[in-house]
């Protein structure tokens, strides 16, 4: 093993032993904070910052201050994956669900719905997984109805949630498509504090064929990579949030025209892989998040 990776190698061990809280083991320094890689470090955080709720950066690239978790159980919502300990958000995003969920059987045929992975405990970088749900607005909702029981411990670390998407990628699944998944996404979509929703472009498709009357809400429902089994729901940053940095705005129309036709080229379905494979990205460390996000990382 090379310097460098015996480097890695120990402040990766550094990270995960300081954070788990190990016996024994001392505060880092600045030096040393900075220099962990910041997916070891938050993803070793079991409790969320007993600070005020603060979303700190950018969706990718940021943390989490004063987080809530979402129960378990809900009346009209449950949590799923429970052993990723994913399903922390900052106060918004846990109002947004419970009053979202509520919604759900007011406009559709489910009984509620089934939450996937939110943020981590102080928010950050995942050691699997997505690139955001860093800033805790973020919330996968898996486009499977809720049953009218409530799944057991095991049952919602085994079932899955159901494909949308056509094998053949170019549509949705027309004997898994119902007028309930257009009906939840739109509720989604209109509720005011909703930045996003990131849907499969087939899903989006489908959306743009099937939707009647007030159509304002599609503007909301953008196409994106993978999303073929859930939605993906990003709030806006919380009003007087200086430290969250916003999106740039959704682009005018309902994104039903050609800027659809790339996602089913054979460029995007059928690509040619690179002549020269890409080199791996290092991984992000603690120094590259904003300075708040230590402070996060050493509470108590």
């Amino acid at each position: 093993m090379s310097a460098r990776a015996r480097r890695r190698a120990s402040l990766a061990a550094l990270a995960l032993s300081l954070m788990a809280g190990v016996a024994g083991a001392q505060s880092p320094s600045p030096g040393q904070l900075d220099s962990l890689p910041a997916k070891q470090v938050f993803g070793a955080q079991k409790a969320p910052a007993p600070l005020a709720a603060r979303s700190i950066g950018f969706y990718s690239k940021g943390c989490l201050a004063g987080a809530q978790a979402l129960p378990v159980n809900g009346a009209t919502w449950q949590a799923m994956r429970l052993s990723r300990n994913r399903n922390w958000g900052h106060p918004n995003l846990i109002a947004f669900l419970e009053r979202f969920s509520a919604t759900v059987p007011q406009v559709s045929q489910w009984p509620g719905i089934l939450v996937g992975d939110l943020s981590q405990p102080r928010g950050g970088p995942m050691l699997t997984g997505h690139a955001s749900h860093q800033i805790g607005l973020d919330a996968d909702i898996w486009l499977t109805p809720m049953p009218k029981r409530a799944f057991t411990r095991e049952e919602r670390e085994k079932i899955s949630a159901t494909m949308i998407v056509r094998k053949d990628r170019r549509d949705v699944d027309a004997a898994v498509w119902t007028p309930s998944h257009i009906a939840v996404i739109k509720a989604a979509a209109q509720d005011p504090e909703v930045e996003r929703v990131l849907v499969n472009a087939a899903i989006k498709k489908a959306l743009c064929r099937d939707a009647t009357g007030d159509r304002s809400w599609l503007q909301k429902v953008r196409p994106y990579w993978g999303h073929d089994y859930h939605m993906h729901v990003r709030l806006s940053c919380p009003e007087g949030a200086k430290d969250c940095r916003p999106q740039d705005p959704v682009t005018p129309g309902e994104g039903c025209g050609s800027e659809l036709d790339w996602w089913f080229s054979d460029a995007n379905l059928n690509p040619k892989p690179p002549a020269t494979p890409p080199k791996p990205k290092p991984p992000m460390l603690v120094k590259d998040l904003p300075p708040a996000c230590r402070e996060v990382v050493l509470a108590p």
